[in-house]
């Protein structure tokens, strides 16, 4: 499935650019994911946490970055994620592209996500709104990494990592769904 989001930080676009390519940085302002190992310049390891109800999940990630185009600003990521107790895999290619845009910087994130086993389980509606949230916390972590240097001085500390609760993403992505129904019912009468 692709699932296409976008965000606008209050950043030019050289240094949201400077931040995004900084992976170890950026990982942790994924909601439920932390840094387990740097491989190389372009490769990471990563453990990604999410609980959906009763049920929580552990993925082990491999990510690569397979492409960086400083001039264009776009970058392409490859995951990899294994479930630790057999329960599922996802595949991702995560393509990003960075524009100014009202004085700051637009991301557009295209995300080709492969699901198999318990997790392939979830409509892609769901999947969709949940996606949704995810980027929308990722974009306030960037946002504060973005603004703290500024305003301290000093990088800012990177989020704590909590699993992701899936309840709560869940609700929120269930209430997304019924407002988007709602409107085609609306629209068709």
């Amino acid at each position: 499935m692709r699932i296409e989001n976008s965000f606008e930080v209050e950043a030019p676009p050289e240094r949201a650019w400077e931040l995004l390519m900084d992976v170890p940085r950026v990982i942790p302002c994924m909601p439920g994911a932390e840094l387990t190992e740097t491989v190389d310049e372009s490769t990471w390891r990563a453990r990604v946490g999410v609980k959906l109800g009763p049920i929580s999940l552990t993925f082990n990630a491999d990510v690569e970055r397979t492409q960086a185009d400083e001039a264009a600003y776009r970058a392409t990521l490859k995951a990899t994620a294994r479930e630790v107790r057999g329960r599922g895999n996802a595949q991702a290619t995560i393509a990003s592209a960075l524009a100014a845009a009202n004085g700051g910087t637009k991301v557009d994130i295209a995300t080709d996500l492969a699901l198999s086993g318990a997790v392939a389980q979830y409509g892609r509606g769901i999947v969709q709104d949940v996606a949704t949230q995810l980027v929308s916390r990722f974009a306030d972590c960037l946002q504060k990494q973005l603004t703290e240097p500024v305003e301290t001085g000093e990088p800012a500390e990177p989020p704590e990592v909590k699993p992701v609760s899936g309840l709560s993403l869940g609700l929120r992505a269930v209430a997304s769904s019924l407002r988007r129904r709602l409107r085609r019912l609306v629209h068709r009468a």
